[in-house]
């Protein structure tokens, strides 16, 4: 399966090794699934670490360099894709304008402007409804 992780999902796993994010990120680099990490949330992560958390940096950078290992980084096309619309908020567009030409299975995130799109594919659903998708899947 194909997982493409939201900045929001992201910021969360870095700051707590712990959390459900932590769990879904986890779950999404395991085989057979795998991670997708669109470009612009990579530079969403480090501007806002930079501005809320400067001194957990590093440990910000070492989670993207072994992130990026694991994940296949999607670039923003250019052209907008069908349901984009759908998306209240339009800097969020772009991100799923990646997942949607990378033909993600499933799109897991904390933001309501895609939660409640009302867009069904891919799937867009939270760390949480993400890990129970995932242990339905396998049994």
């Amino acid at each position: 399966m194909k997982v493409l992780l939201d900045t929001n999902v992201l910021f969360s796993a870095v700051l707590s090794a712990d959390s459900t994010p932590m769990r879904a990120f986890c779950k999404a680099v395991t085989p057979p699934n795998r991670l997708f990490i669109c470009e612009q949330t990579i530079e969403e992560l480090k501007r806002t670490f930079q501005a809320k958390f400067p001194q957990r940096l590093p440990q910000l950078h070492r989670f993207i360099d072994n992130s990026l290992i694991l994940a296949n980084i999607v670039p923003i096309p250019p052209k907008p894709v069908e349901d984009e619309a759908l998306i209240r908020d339009e800097s969020d567009r772009p991100i799923f304008r990646a997942a949607a030409s990378a033909l993600v299975d499933v799109f897991v995130t904390g933001d309501k402007d895609f939660l409640e799109s009302g867009i069904l594919n891919p799937k867009i659903m939270t760390p949480t409804a993400f890990i129970h998708f995932i242990f339905q899947e396998i049994t």
